[in-house]
Order: C-alpha cells, then sequence, then structure tokens
C-alpha cells in the first residue's frame, strides 16, 4: 500500500481520536474524563502499537510483494521459456515421434513381412507335408479313375459289341423261330418230329438211356396193322410204359395271332378240340394191349404247358375224357416226375439185383472157405504125424548114437566141437472155432 496514504489514514484517526476524547472531557466530569482519557490514551498506545506493527508488516509485506512481483516476472519468463521449451519439445517430440513411428512401422513392417514370410514358409511346410498323402491319395485316386474309366471305355465298347451282337442274335433267332413256327404249321410231319425231339430230351434228362431203358418207333404188329408209338419205357419187373407225342399247334398259334377276342376265342376252341381228336385217336389205337405187361392206359406227351391249359381252360371235361379213354395226358413236368419215378425204380431193382448178387458171392465165398479148411485139417494131421516121428526119431538119436559118441568122445577122441543135443518138437495144442466159445456161445473178450 502507498505510504502517503497510510500517513493519511493515521491522521485522519489522530484527529477523530482526539475529538472524541475533547467532547468526553469538556461534556463529563473531570475525573471520568481523566479516566477515559487514561484508557484512550492507553487504546492509542495500542493502537500504535498495532499501527506500528502494521507498519513493519506492511514493510514486510511490501517486500514480500517486491519479490513476489520479481518472481512473477521470473515466473512470466520461465513460463514463456516453458512454453518455448513446451513447443519446442513438443516439435522436437512430433519429429521424433513420427520419426520412430516410421521407423517403428518400418520396423515392424519388415519384421511382420519377416514374420509373415516365416509363417507362411512354415504353414506352407506344414501344409505341405498335412497335404502330401492326401496329394498321394489323389494322384492314386485320379490313376484307378483314369483306369476305371479306360475299363468303363472298353466294357462299353465291348457291351455296346455284345448288345449288338445280341441284337443280331434276337434276329436271328426271331427269324429262326418264324421259320420254326412256319415249318411247325405247315408241316405235320415237322411237328411230329418237334413232339418225339422233346419226349427224347425229357427222358434222357431224368437219367434214362435209350436202348437200355427205353426204344423210340418200336414197331408193334396189330390186328389193326402195324402200330408204332413214339417211345417204349422199360419198367422193371418187366414192365413196359407206352408214350405217344402229340402237337397240336395251327389253332393255338392262331389264337395267340388274332387281333379280336372273338376271334381268339374260337382259335382257343379249336384247338381244345383238337387235343380232344388226339386224345380219341390216341385211345383208339390201344397201344397198351398189343404189351403183355403194360399198364392199362398210354401217356399222350404234349411237349408244352400252355398247350395243354389253354385247351383244359376252354374244356374243362377233357382231362375226364381222355381217362375215359384210357389216355393220360403228361406235360414236360408231368413226365419229368414219371421219368424220374421210373429211373428210381430202376436204380432200386440194379441195387436189389447187386444185394442178390452180393449174398450169392458170399454164399459161395462160405464155401471156398469150407473146402480150405478141410485142407487146413488134413494138413494139420500130417504135420501132427510129422513130429509124432521127429520126436521117436530123436529118442532113437539119443539113445543109441549119441551116446556111442559120448563114449568114444570120454576115451580120449580128439573132437573140434561137442555134439548138441536135439531137442524134441513139443506138439502145440490147436484150438478150432468150436473149442474157442465159450459155454455162453460166445468168443471170449479176454
Amino acid at each position: 500500500m502507498d505510504p502517503t496514504l497510510l500517513t493519511i489514514i493515521a491522521l485522519i484517526l489522530g484527529l477523530a481520536i482526539g475529538g472524541g476524547v475533547g467532547w468526553l472531557i469538556g461534556s463529563r466530569p473531570a475525573a471520568d474524563a481523566k479516566a477515559k482519557l487514561a484508557e484512550a490514551e492507553t487504546a492509542a498506545a495500542a493502537r500504535e502499537d498495532e499501527f506500528k506493527t502494521a507498519i513493519t508488516e506492511l514493510g514486510e509485506a511490501r517486500i514480500e510483494v517486491a519479490t513476489l512481483k520479481a518472481n512473477a516476472a521470473n515466473f512470466d519468463k520461465q513460463l514463456a521459456g516453458m512454453k518455448e521449451a513446451k513447443d519446442d519439445l513438443l516439435a522436437q517430440f512430433k519429429a521424433t515421434g513420427a520419426e520412430v513411428l516410421s521407423r517403428s512401422q518400418e520396423e515392424f513392417l519388415k519384421r511382420a513381412d519377416e514374420r509373415f514370410k516365416q509363417s507362411e514358409e512354415a504353414g506352407e511346410a506344414k501344409i505341405k507335408t498335412l497335404l502330401q498323402p492326401v496329394g498321394e491319395r489323389l494322384a492314386k485316386y485320379e490313376q484307378q479313375v483314369e483306369t476305371l474309366e479306360k475299363q468303363r471305355v472298353d466294357a462299353f465298347g465291348q457291351l455296346t459289341g455284345l448288345i449288338q451282337s445280341m441284337r443280331e442274335g434276337q434276329e436271328e433267332v426271331r427269324r429262326e423261330a418264324q421259320r420254326l413256327g412256319n415249318s411247325l404249321t405247315n408241316a405235320p410231319k415237322a411237328r411230329g418230329r418237334w413232339g418225339e425231339r422233346a419226349l427224347q430230351n425229357v427222358l434222357e434228362q431224368c437219367g434214362l438211356s435209350q436202348h437200355t431203358d427205353f426204344n423210340l418207333e418200336q414197331s408193334v404188329d396189330s390186328d389193326g396193322g402195324r402200330l408204332r408209338p413214339d417211345a417204349i419205357v422199360n419198367v422193371p419187373g418187366q414192365k413196359q410204359l407206352v408214350i405217344d407225342a402229340k402237337v397240336s399247334l395251327n389253332a393255338y398259334q392262331a389264337a395267340f395271332e388274332a387281333d379280336d377276342d372273338n376271334d381268339r376265342v374260337q382259335h382257343m376252341d379249336l384247338h381244345a378240340k383238337s387235343m380232344r381228336n388226339h386224345v380219341q385217336t390216341l385211345g383208339s389205337k390201344s397201344y397198351q394191349s398189343q404189351f403183355d405187361d403194360a399198364p392199362d392206359y398210354v401217356v399222350m406227351f404234349v411237349p408244352g404247358e400252355h398247350f395243354v391249359a389253354a385247351a383244359l381252360e376252354h374244356d374243362p371235361e377233357l382231362w375226364d375224357f381222355a381217362f375215359r379213354n384210357k389216355v393220360l395226358l403228361a406235360t414236360p413236368t408231368n413226365l419229368v416226375a414219371i421219368a424220374r419215378t421210373v429211373a428210381q425204380v430202376w436204380r432200386q431193382d440194379q441195387m436189389a439185383s447187386e444185394a442178390k448178387e452180393i449174398g450169392r458171392m458170399g454164399a459161395e465165398l462160405y464155401d471156398r472157405l469150407r473146402v480150405a479148411a478141410e485142407h487146413m485139417k488134413r494138413v494139420g494131421g500130417g504135420l501132427e504125424t510129422a513130429v509124432a516121428n521127429y520126436n521117436k526119431f530123436v529118442g532113437s538119436f539119443e539113445r543109441n548114437v549119441l551116446t556111442s559118441g559120448r563114449r568114444m568122445a570120454e576115451k580120449g577122441l580128439e573132437i573140434s566141437k561137442e555134439i548138441e543135443e536135439v531137442p524134441l518138437v513139443e506138439g502145440a495144442p490147436r484150438y478150432t472155432a468150436g473149442d474157442l466159445l465159450t459155454d455162453g456161445g460166445k468168443y471170449p473178450t479176454e
């Protein structure tokens, strides 16, 4: 604070205090005035002391203020310098940071690039290692696929060739079937040969042999002329089974070629009538009556199940009609059963014949063993006589010859070796089958 101002303030205070004191003295009694004056003086002295103290403190404050001003000026300068230094540091830091950042980025990118390269190389190596079996397997698969593709192409080519061959074969079969159908339709003899051949095939497939188990087209003389059934099957026991093949084809084929149902039914009726006519004709020939040991019926073989089935469908009484005429309708299936039964009977008959032959051979062997036993018995008797005579000779030789020889040796005759004793032959007992039997009529087990 300014010193002049302080002085003015002090004077004003003194005047105020003096005026107050004079007022007190003039208006009150002197004693009170003195007392108050003394108090005022004391208070003034205290105020003066306080004033002095305040001036001292004021001086110190001035000094401190000056110091603070100086410090403030220095501080401003320092602050300005610090700001400048700060700006410089910021600039340097920015520059350094940018440079360091740039270098760090470059170093980071470089290291990252190197690390990525290393990782990429390591990963690539690992991937190659992991994918190597897969690659090998894929290579094998590719090779197999190529092989399979080549095989498929070859197989497709072969299949194409086979299909073409099958087409050609089917076409040839169709043409042959057409020619065969035309031949069977237009030539009755061809139908007959076809039926006979089918009959022969069935018999042979069942194990029967021609000229042994059956004969084909064997002629037989009868009152009505010469008859010739298609097959005569020999049955064990001097029996014979007569079989004749019949084929009814024209009406059946016409029925299948018909476009209209009415025409088809009409042709099927004709087919059934044709089958009935064959049965009646075959029954009238009475083949079975020409053989003494033949059954009382003749087998009519039809080389096709469908022929008989179609005829029975349109003529259900055909089967009974055939029985009444002593004719047995037989399809390939039925004839197979009949032929196999005959073959089985022949095998059983052969087994029975072989069993009889084995029995005859056993009896013959027994007789031969009996004769051999008689011869052995006579040989045994001769051996017993020979043993008895041998023992007699040994006894005589011991008594008459060896005794004289030993006496000569005892007389001092020089000998090279003593005469050995000749042993007797003991006759071993001979056991027959009857001797070996026990009381119960059985051979001993021990």
